[in-house]
């Protein structure tokens, strides 16, 4: 928990530096429009929606990086050898004492599947002495372990559904301050009218554009790091399976 508070408030604060950069690069011209609304009348500058939707953005980044380093840490737990793993060893009710203390004398302040998976079908095992059992609890435990793995990736597919959210919002008052100039116009004739208008015209989509761009991106990177934790899961699922579940000899 420490840890992701900690990649939470840093995605916030790379968001604010990544803005206060952008607007010291780009005063003015398209990109500064285009990232940043730098001319902004919506709102008073940098309090523009562009500049929500980056630090959002970043919020999100820094989720996925809390996911990539979690899925590390699973994947690592496979090479602690935990379980025998040469081709001879069978293990009985009573052989499964000191394993299961070697297990939870692994297990951090947040314990990984491997731990938690072992640890349920080791008990299992001593409490009805039944290989079948204790695979039925191996096989619910992956299941549980899989709806779990979709749950932490809830609060990411929030964040990949709200900044084109903040997009469309920014494209709607855009196009009402435009329209609301041109209302107040005198002359509906002049050029410079004409013009003002279609560059802010121009200017509110650009919100739009930025937001799909950034969701793509986000969403690319959630089915990626999702796909290795899974995978991690996948691959912990076949140690436990090899070297506990097929090992297990009924007395």
């Amino acid at each position: 928990m420490n840890q992701r508070m900690t990649i939470f408030t840093g995605a916030i604060l790379a968001g604010i530096i990544f803005v206060g950069l952008m607007s010291a690069v780009l005063p003015e011209g398209f990109f500064a429009d285009f990232l940043l609304d730098r001319n902004s009348r919506s709102l008073p500058y940098p309090v523009t929606v562009q500049n929500i939707m980056w630090i959002v953005f970043f919020i999100g980044a820094g989720e996925l990086v809390v996911r990539y380093i979690q899925t590390n840490k699973e994947i690592l737990q496979i090479h602690k050898n935990l379980l025998p793993e040469d081709d001879t060893t069978l293990l009985r009710k009573q052989d499964l004492g000191s394993l299961y203390k070697r297990v939870k004398g692994t297990m951090a302040e947040e314990p990984c599947f491997m731990q938690r998976l072992l640890s349920r079908c080791i008990l299992q095992f001593q409490v009805s002495g039944a290989i079948d059992k204790a695979n039925s609890m191996f096989n619910s435990s992956l299941e549980l372990f899989q709806h779990e793995i979709e749950l932490k990736y809830n609060a990411l597919r929030y964040i990949v559904w709200l900044i084109p959210t903040l997009g469309f919002i920014g494209t709607v008052v855009g196009i009402a301050l435009a329209l609301s100039d041109a209302g107040s116009a005198q002359n509906y004739q002049d050029p410079a009218l004409l013009k003002q208008l279609t560059q802010s015209l121009g200017v509110a989509f650009y919100t739009t554009l930025l937001a799909l761009l950034q969701s793509a991106v986000l969403m690319f990177a959630l089915h990626v790091v999702q796909g290795m934790e899974e995978a991690s899961l996948n691959k912990v699922g076949q140690y436990c399976l090899d070297n506990l579940i097929n090992r297990l000899y009924e007395t």
